[in-house]
């Protein structure tokens, strides 16, 4: 977006994305795979820290999550100063920080995308129930979409999710519990990689793409939601949104670089 100075010069309007979410000294998932994809998406990322881990591609050795007062003091100084056209969450690590981050997006005045990061991509917890629950009554209500993976779905509905039918079944019910938009992820079904979006009209559209039989998806879900929100970020449209960023985290894990001894990272240039 441009608009002419009172110069006559031609100023450049830049989109901004904010991430409340973990750190990955890796790279390769939380806050610091979000900035990457923000970037690549030509938009000015902001992040603000939850929590820290101790891990790699092969392992979570170590959580430490953050007062609720300092991630608050965070985001108040965020958006006192360069407040964000989008912003997502990632990994919160308790009920408190939950709670923290509910009261202030009921002042949000800007699409917010809640990634429910119940547990790292090797299964370590990253929310613990209290959490969990908090989330679901506090946090689901203030999200203009939220983005669970089918393990995520399963937790917040209490029944399993495991096909396309029961991926439709999770997102009403998610829906009734606030959330504006719900993007529930395939990837871990059998067939192909299909994620459900259901919109707040009631509209339902899939989307497709072949599976990839790969060790490397570390950050898949962070950098899904990150590229959505770039694209909120730029005033795109939800369903146009979704389809970019599954085109891009398609081609990303297919062009992973290889790193690592475990679940390696993406590839956030392609």
């Amino acid at each position: 977006m441009r608009h002419e100075g009172g110069d006559g010069y031609t100023l450049r309007v830049t989109p901004v994305a904010l991430t409340i979410a973990g750190s990955d000294p890796s790279g390769g998932a939380g806050l610091q795979a979000d900035l990457k994809t923000f970037l690549r998406f030509g938009v000015y990322g902001e992040a603000v820290v939850t929590l820290i881990t101790v891990q790699n591609t092969r392992v979570v050795s170590r959580m430490e999550v953050l007062s609720p007062e300092l991630v608050r003091d965070q985001i108040e100084a965020v958006m006192g100063d360069i407040p964000p056209g989008a912003a997502k969450t990632g990994a919160l690590g308790n009920r408190a920080v939950v709670e923290a981050i509910a009261d202030l997006a009921a002042d949000f005045t800007f699409p917010l995308v809640v990634d429910p990061v119940f547990l790292s991509t090797g299964g370590t917890p990253l929310l613990d129930e209290a959490g969990r629950a908090a989330m679901a009554k506090r946090l689901l209500p203030r999200a203009f979409l939220l983005t669970p993976n089918l393990e995520e779905a399963a937790l917040l509905v209490g029944f399993p999710v495991e096909d396309l039918a029961s991926m439709r079944n999770a997102a009403e019910v998610i829906a009734s519990l606030g959330a504006r938009n719900v993007l529930i992820k395939g990837g871990h079904l059998k067939s192909e990689a299909v994620d459900i979006l259901l919109l707040h009209n009631g509209k339902v559209v899939e989307f497709y793409a072949a599976r990839l039989t790969t060790r490397n998806t570390h950050g898949t879900g962070c950098s899904y939601a990150a590229a959505i929100t770039a694209e909120l970020a730029k005033g795109t449209q939800l369903e146009e949104a979704v389809g970019r960023a599954k085109r891009f985290i398609t081609q990303a894990i297919r062009q992973a670089p290889g790193l690592g001894g475990g679940m390696g990272p993406l590839n956030h240039a392609v």
